[in-house]
């Protein structure tokens, strides 16, 4: 099998997010190297083994490693296959430096519930128009970061309350065209982004960017069934464009826009 060294990467307008990289290596070894950056990692296919502060760490199924900045580290395939990886580089915005210590003692979380999360995000990254709900996504990824590197200081968020949520449904509602990031929702509430996600959730069932977006396409069908074409309507509801429309209005209504409009 001829060597393969396929790549993607680029910068998500999210908050904290250097930047998403997506490799396929079969052959390839990195050299010992240092980011400026944290390193949020997973393997799809084979696996990864890597020296870390001059111990060897490897990547399992279901394992989410997390390499600390400034810490030297390499990485090779540990399979003949090579392998398959998503990786998140994020800056000290997200994870702090107090979390470089007990990252570096133990950079392989095998946690089933933050990969599935971590696969998510990188699904919601690849869809412009899309980043409240990265944001979201990634604020209680980091949250569970800390729970799982630091549990004592993670023991005492404070728990969700429905007075928040209520001031969040309220801020969504009036920005449901041109949306809200979640760091300004949080500013205009007074609440930490992860504290404001678990609240708006734990009180209505359903995260706020979902809320956003179903409350979008019951604007879009009440458009579309006025006869205006679905391109309008995507920019009219606060859409990134057509496509992002069809995506969300199919998942929730069943069919596309056009079809949706021509019954």
């Amino acid at each position: 099998m001829a060597p393969q060294r396929e790549i993607s990467a680029w910068r998500p307008g999210v908050p904290g997010v250097v930047e998403v990289f997506h490799a396929h290596y079969t052959e390839y070894a990195y050299p010992m190297h240092v980011h400026e950056a944290w390193t949020l990692l997973i393997v799809d296919d084979g696996a990864v083994r890597y020296d870390l502060d001059r111990h060897e760490h490897g990547t399992p199924h279901d394992t989410v490693s997390l390499l600390p900045p400034h810490i030297p580290h390499n990485g090779a395939p540990a399979t003949a296959d090579g392998f398959r990886k998503r990786v998140l580089y994020l800056d000290g915005s997200r994870l702090g430096d107090d979390l470089i210590g007990p990252a570096v003692d133990g950079p392989d979380l095998v946690d089933p519930v933050l990969r599935h999360r971590v696969g998510q995000l990188h699904t919601a990254l690849a869809h412009p128009g899309d980043e409240l709900e990265a944001d979201s996504r990634l604020t209680l990824i980091a949250e569970r970061l800390h729970g799982r590197l630091r549990p004592a200081a993670a023991a005492g968020l404070a728990r969700p309350d429905r007075p928040l949520a209520y001031q969040l449904r309220e801020l969504l509602d009036a920005r449901l065209v041109e949306g809200v990031a979640l760091d300004e929702a949080a500013r205009l509430v007074h609440a930490h982004p992860a504290h404001l996600v678990r609240a708006f959730s734990g009180a209505f069932g359903i995260p706020p960017h979902q809320y956003l977006m179903s409350r979008r396409v019951d604007r879009a069908r009440r458009l579309l069934l006025d006869g205006r074409p679905p391109g309008e309507v995507a920019a009219a509801t606060g859409f990134y464009d057509q496509s992002h429309l069809t995506r969300h209005f199919r998942r929730l209504v069943g069919v596309t826009p056009g079809r949706y409009a021509r019954s």
